[in-house]
């Protein structure tokens, strides 16, 4: 099993500028030659000239030398990033590759770990070129490390993402099946088998934080370009976005585990936010509650610990057909969170009953 542990890095000044100049390269070659891929595409269809291969990152050392004092493993990788791009979009599963830009882009590289040169020693961790870089390891593994992605965020931290084969984990059977419900008003609505139901209060970090983000938005819009005030009030409204997405994640998380611990089958509605974000009332609510986020989290921890998750398909009625006697009942608007069924009487939470549907599945 192959297993990513996040840690973040102390750089020295010098280290940090390394790492900024490895990360500033790998991004180069990547859109080099993204570039070249294309002119050679457009070259072959004009039908000018023999076809010509894609280039590789060695050949644009004579050219640049400013990539021979990158990590070659860093920009070598860069290429792999663009094939598995090109592969994705051939196999219709992604759009056509675009250009990473320096500022909206994920300041990031990966590198190899070739003959043990990355590892850890006395509360440091060894990558290549850079030398051992202080770092907060909260908490160990066992395994080989494979390779390490260096990151850095918007406020100028560093993080380190190893990855580790390891041993699969023990499986520990739970005894429980579970249904979960998603949803705004309560983030998620829980049924287990013994009929008991947990209404998941939505943190709705963004919302909470809006009032202040607004007031350091509106600071840095009145600091002049290029301004070392303009870049103080840009690293503090960072903060405040970076601090939002930790919380939100930190939620995610502990969330996720539990369910993972305490279930052994876990049923949740397959749900399509970007599509769902396309209205204007909810698009703000639907991103901040990260749904998707949240199935990505549940979906590989249930894979890591041998647990059963069931996606149902998104247009299953849960929320349309009495969970008591099975009859339909028609489509009900957002604002309708209870309804009595016609057929038999009962009377019905909304979102109560589609967790109740989603959990008679699991049988």
């Amino acid at each position: 099993m192959l297993k990513g542990y996040k840690y973040r890095l102390h750089p020295t000044a010098a280290q940090a500028e390394f790492l900024i100049r490895t990360i500033g390269c790998a991004r180069f070659v990547y859109n080099k030659l993204l570039e070249d891929r294309i002119t050679i595409y457009e070259e072959a269809k004009l039908g000018d000239g023999p076809k010509r291969k894609p280039p590789t990152p060695a050949s644009y050392k004579p050219l640049f030398p400013f990539l021979c004092e990158a990590d070659s493993l860093a920009l070598a990788n860069a290429k792999l990033h663009l094939d598995a791009a090109f592969t994705s979009f051939f196999a219709g599963t992604a759009g056509f590759p675009v250009f990473k830009s320096r500022r909206k882009a994920r300041a990031s590289y990966t590198t190899n770990n070739q003959h043990g040169t990355i590892r850890i020693e006395a509360g440091k961790v060894r990558l290549p070129k850079v030398g051992f870089v202080r770092f907060t390891q909260h908490r160990g593994f066992q395994g080989e490390i494979r390779s390490a992605t260096v990151s850095m965020t918007k406020t100028g931290k560093f993080f380190v993402s190893l990855l580790v084969e390891q041993d699969d984990e023990p499986w520990v059977p739970a005894e429980h099946k579970i249904g979960i419900d998603l949803g705004l008003g309560h983030f998620a609505v829980m049924t287990n088998d013994e009929l008991v139901t947990e209404k998941v209060p939505n943190p709705r970090n963004l919302r909470e934080a809006e009032t202040r983000l607004k007031r350091a938005q509106r600071a840095l819009s009145r600091k002049k370009s290029g301004s070392r005030n303009r870049e103080k009030a840009r690293l503090l409204l960072a903060k405040k976005h970076e601090k939002v997405a930790n919380r939100r994640n930190d939620f995610l998380h502990k969330l996720s585990r539990r369910i993972v611990d305490e279930n052994q089958v876990v049923v949740i509605e397959t749900l399509k936010p970007m599509e769902m974000m396309k209205d204007c009332r909810l698009s703000k609510s639907i991103g901040d509650a990260a749904w998707g986020e949240f199935a990505r989290q549940l979906a590989y921890k249930c894979r890591f610990y041998g647990r059963t998750l069931i996606l149902v398909d998104q247009w299953f009625a849960s929320t349309q057909v009495c969970s008591a006697c099975g009859e339909n009942g028609g489509k009900k608007e957002l604002d309708i969170r209870e309804w009595t069924c016609a057929a038999c009487f009962a009377h019905h939470d909304r979102d109560v009953n589609a967790s109740l549907n989603l959990l008679h599945l699991a049988d």
